[in-house]
This record gives structure tokens, sequence and C-alpha cells, in this order.
């Protein structure tokens, strides 16, 4: 409830004394938590006083409370047709038609009162996915990763795609994008000789487009093609030298064939593209050791740890870690990198049901 002292009693005085009584019985029951009696005394009100818009406004917000949307609408109606600039009741009203699957009637009133996370979830009902996204993404400014807003961010901006991408298909079936929208399709479906087949024409049409022969080249490691993924990636590397995506995923191909010493030069070249990013100091630490540079494998396995610490990455790096240890004769740093490994494998993997 919103009322100010001030106001309350304003209001009250251009009302029957029977209704204030009414108003101020359910304001107390209000703050007493009494939901149901407050309910009760509103309604007294606005059948004593059947002009009066707070009266209707504080029943429908009560009914609110209760969670009884379909009967909170009436008197929120009620309360506009008496009074049409009472915004808590356009905001009250806005949420209750949401809340019953009415979103496009909800969106004028959300739309009034700038009730933007609401908005953005009536437009992504309405299939306003541009207007939600915007909305939704001004709403995640003030209130930074709020879980709600995250996911209702996130199926607007992929609703808006997907809207985006049927058009290209349907739109321009034959062009460049649209084999390499296919392609990227076909990759999430693992269906790799089709994702392939639409990678390669959209580069027959646009060599030129970038990120086409990463792309075809994560196909080829999908089918653990290794030779066919090192060429894709190589060409992409040289195509954009400034991209520590291509480095890496050259440097994972390159390792993946034992091309150790080559693989390490890739995989640093992306460490010193864009640093600290785990998978690439993982793999750095792993073609380091195999290169036989022990002392850059440890830094590089220790910082994925000190970036990850409670994932299935940093435990693989304790598991690194333990072997080259052991190598070193170090025992006891190796028994307890051993430990973390076992540690975090046991705390990541669920539990093995009994056999029956």
């Amino acid at each position: 409830m919103r009322h100010s002292v001030l106001f309350f009693c304003l209001a009250l005085q251009s009302i029957s004394p029977e209704g204030a009584r009414h108003m101020q019985a359910g304001v107390e029951a209000h703050k007493q938590g009494r939901v149901e009696a407050a309910i009760a005394e509103f309604r007294k009100a606005t059948e004593t006083d059947p002009e009066f818009a707070e009266a209707f406004l504080d029943l429908g917000e009560e009914l609110m409370q209760f969670h009884d949307y379909g009967a909170a609408v009436a008197p929120l109606k009620r309360a506009l047709e008496l009074q049409p600039d009472l915004d808590a009741a356009h905001l009250q009203l806005g949420y209750a038609l949401l809340s019953l699957g009415y979103a496009s009637e909800a969106i004028p009133h959300l739309e009034r009162v700038h009730a933007l996370e609401a908005l953005g979830i009536a437009q992504i009902e309405t299939g306003q996915y541009q207007e939600a996204v915007a909305n939704l993404g001004a709403a995640l400014v003030k209130r930074p990763n709020d879980p709600d807003l995250l996911y209702y961010l996130g199926r607007a901006s992929g609703l808006l795609s997907k809207r985006a991408i049927d058009t290209l298909v349907s739109s321009h079936p034959d062009s460049a994008r649209a084999h390499q929208a296919m392609g990227e399709n076909y990759f999430v479906l693992r269906q790799m000789p089709q994702a392939e087949q639409e990678y390669r024409e959209a580069i027959r049409q646009r060599p030129e487009i970038p990120g086409l022969q990463l792309e075809l080249g994560l196909v080829y490691a999908g089918a653990a093609q290794w030779d066919k993924a090192e060429g894709a990636f190589r060409t992409e590397a040289k195509r954009q030298p400034g991209s520590a995506e291509a480095a890496y995923h050259l440097g994972t191909a390159l390792l993946q064939q034992g091309k150790t010493h080559e693989a390490r030069a890739e995989l640093e070249r992306a460490e010193k593209l864009q640093p600290d990013m785990p998978e690439t100091l993982y793999s750095l630490g792993k073609a380091a050791s195999l290169d036989g540079d022990l002392l850059l494998a440890e830094k590089s396995w220790t910082r994925v740890i000190a970036l990850e610490k409670e994932t299935s990455l940093a435990a693989q790096a304790h598991f690194g870690l333990a072997s080259l240890y052991r190598r070193q004769g170090k025992i006891s740093e190796a028994q307890r990198e051993m430990q973390e490994f076992k540690r975090l494998q046991s705390a990541i993997e669920p539990p093995r049901s009994e056999p029956k």
C-alpha cells in the first residue's frame, strides 16, 4: 500500500464516515498481515462509497496480495473509470492482466507506468521480441544479475534471433548467410555431414566472410577429423591474426595430432591475444608439459585453478599438476594435487545409483 499519512487523511475527508471507518480498518488489517480481513473492509468501503476510486484500488491491491488476480481486475478497472490517471491502479491492473494471460491488454497499463520487466514479459507473449529485449535490458541495468530478468532477456533474445534466422532462410534461402545459418543448426544437432555441406556452400559463395572457416573447423573437430580441422583453423588464423579463438582452436587441433611444439606456439599466441582464458591455459599447460617445459605447464595449470577453482576444468588442472610433480619426484605435492582432483571429481560428478 502506498498511502502517506497526509494523503490518506485528505482522501478520507471526501467520503462518508462509515466508508472512512472501513478504509481505516482495512489499512490496519493490511499492516497486521490480515489479508482476508483487509479485503472484507475495503469491499465494504466500495459498497458504502461506490464513487471512491481509492477504495477500489485498495481492494484490488489486497486481492493481488492474495494472488486472486481474476477477482482483482474488476475493482482495479473501476478505480481507473473513476480516476483514469491513478498510476498505482494502472500498475496493479497491468500485473493482474499479465498474470491471467491477457498480455496485449496489460501492455498499455505497464507502458504508462514504465514497469519495464513486466512490460518486457508481456511483449514476449505478444511477439514483440525486439521491444522486449530493449525493455528487459534496461531493467537489467537497474537490477544486474537478477535471475528472472536474465531468464526473460535470454528467452526474448533467443526468440528474436530465431525469427531473424527464419526470415533469412525463407527470404534468401540460397544465400551464403542462409547456408551459414543452416550449418549452425546442423552443428547444434550434431549432424556433421550436413553441417559441413552447408558451410562449404557458404564458403564457396563468399569465402571472405569472417568466421566461416572457424565454424567449419569446429564441425571437423566435432567429427574428430583433426587434419581437416587444422586446415580450416589455419586458414581462419591467417585471415584473422588477431583472433584468439582461431589461434586457440588451431592449437588444440595441432595438439590432438601430436604436433606439440607447433601447438604450444599457437596456444601461447592465443594467451597473449586474450589472457586468462581457462580453456587456453589448460591446453597450453598440456602442450608445454608434452614439450618438456614443465615450468610453463605448472604456471598455466596453477592459473587455471586460480580462475576456475571448483569446476571440472580445475579438476583436470589438478590432475595435470599431480602428474607433473610425480615426474619431478615431488611426491607430497603430487599427492596433494591428486587429492584435490578426487575431491572435485566426486563433487562435480552425480552419484551413481545402486544396481537393482
